[in-house]
């Protein structure tokens, strides 16, 4: 169970990662910014970005298109970080 937990703090760790740097490389936005941009809570997408919290799947769309990045994009930059022997479920 605890290695469940860890992959869960790591796989938002590593999206909140992607998000940021998309954003500042990408966007060129302060978080404030971005957030007021887009109608994000500035507090939820700081936590996201440094992977306090995960965030659902609708979110993580409206943050990738905010970006100009298709969320599958990041899906992919997350596999690629994560490896492939990385799991959320405990087997």
């Amino acid at each position: 169970m605890q290695q469940a937990n860890d992959n869960n703090l790591k796989f938002r760790k590593v999206v909140g990662e992607i998000f940021k740097e998309v954003r500042e490389n990408h966007v060129d936005s302060s978080l404030n910014n971005f957030a007021r941009s887009y109608g994000l809570d500035r507090g939820n997408l700081s936590k996201i970005e440094r992977g306090i919290i995960g965030c659902q799947l609708a979110t993580a769309w409206k943050i990738s298109e905010a970006c100009g990045i298709k969320l599958s994009e990041v899906i992919k930059l997350a596999e690629d970080r994560l490896g492939e022997t990385f799991k959320l479920i405990d087997e």
